[in-house]
């Protein structure tokens, strides 16, 4: 069994709970998604230094959501700060932090993604740690960047239940390797296209005639829409998508992308990255609606790029690939989140079932996405 730093805190569970294992990620369906091979472990973490933590929230009958955090290296991020940027694809969201990110092109503590009415808890407690770590005891602002998805579908989100203290204790456990995927940390509770969505990664590597350099993505999905995998009309074949009939499928709900790169590009590189996996969006089958709070946060690891954060060391006309890299590795993620994720049942006795993975092989079958 494939583990990952990860904490649940259950205190009595009326269904089953099971982790995602037994299902397959995209890769293990046999579908390639664009030209550029995936890193060794397809996550975020092929990115050298970039670690991550979950904690995973269930408790009774209504408590599902948690924390998923992302440190760009092991570090004191205050200390040595990375670039940076943020990309707001539809601003119905609640992100934490953008403006100075906006601003200087320098992240300068975990990423953290949770739930919409837990932002404001999660950023004190991104700030509790940030004030511990040795050589901050004179610091005296910090720019905590936190990010959100609406879980109130399945979670009790109105009795806030993430704490300061959930939130170090993610950050505190994030780890390098295998990533948990589907219904973990800021993933638990949420839904995507009628189904239950939750936490993906995905990456791609550029050949060595492209520099070799390493793109990873880690996404957590709560959107609506038509469901396409790889080309394939999925959502329209399992008769489940938004405006169908008399609208019993809402479009509306948010997409956090997380993109991390060891090319040492600019801030301003960066925002054109960060500017390309809503592109990804569109093929999942997204339409970024109205509610839709759709952001994208692009760091790079390389050494080189705090030098290089205001002079090109990659040059802008050698940016394409890694722009077809991330809509690739982007693409891919937001499907591990649909397949890794399992049936939730939470708030009120709803349930979001998973995506039924037979049912998608006839279809990609269907399409000729996989071979017979």
């Amino acid at each position: 069994m494939i583990r990952s730093a990860l904490c649940i805190a259950v205190l009595s569970l009326p269904v089953a709970f099971s982790f995602a294992q037994d299902r397959p990620r995209l890769q293990d369906l046999g579908v390639d998604i664009g030209i550029f091979k995936r890193g060794r472990l397809n996550a975020i973490t092929d990115v050298t230094g970039v670690r991550v933590g979950h904690v995973t929230l269930i408790r009774d009958d209504s408590v599902r959501t948690g924390i998923t955090a992302i440190l760009p290296h092991d570090g004191n991020l205050f200390q040595v700060k990375v670039p940076a940027a943020i990309f707001v694809g539809n601003g119905f969201g609640k992100l934490i932090g953008y403006t100075q990110v906006e601003e200087l092109g320098l992240i300068e503590t975990p990423i953290v993604l949770t739930n919409t009415l837990s932002v404001w808890d999660a950023a004190n407690g991104v700030v509790d740690y940030m004030l511990s770590l040795p050589g901050n005891e004179n610091v005296r602002s910090i720019n905590p960047i936190v990010g959100e998805t609406n879980d109130g579908f399945l979670n009790d989100i109105r009795g806030r239940h993430v704490t300061r203290s959930d939130v170090v204790s993610a950050i505190r456990q994030a780890k390098p390797g295998p990533v948990e995927e589907g219904c973990v940390g800021a993933g638990t509770g949420t839904v995507c296209f009628g189904w239950k969505g939750g936490i993906g990664t995905s990456s791609r590597i550029l050949p060595g005639a492209l520099g070799g350099f390493t793109v990873g993505v880690l996404v957590q999905t709560n959107y609506g829409g038509v469901l396409e995998i790889a080309g394939a009309p999925v959502g329209k074949e399992l008769g489940r998508y938004a405006f169908k009939e008399a609208l019993d499928q809402s479009a509306n709900g948010s997409c956090m992308i997380i993109v991390a790169i060891n090319a040492p590009l600019t801030a301003a590189q960066l925002q054109r990255l960060a500017r390309r996996p809503v592109l990804a969006l569109g093929k999942t089958g997204s339409a970024m609606n109205h509610g839709s709070g759709d952001y994208v946060i692009a760091f790079s690891t390389s050494p080189a790029s705090e030098q290089s954060r205001h002079q090109s060391v990659v040059l802008d006309d050698q940016l394409s690939p890694f722009f077809q890299a991330v809509i690739e590795a982007t693409e891919e993620a937001i499907y591990n989140s649909l397949l890794r994720a399992t049936d939730m049942k939470g708030r009120a006795g709803k349930t979001v079932e998973a995506l039924p993975i037979d049912r998608v092989k006839e279809i990609l079958k269907k399409f000729g996405k996989i071979k017979m």
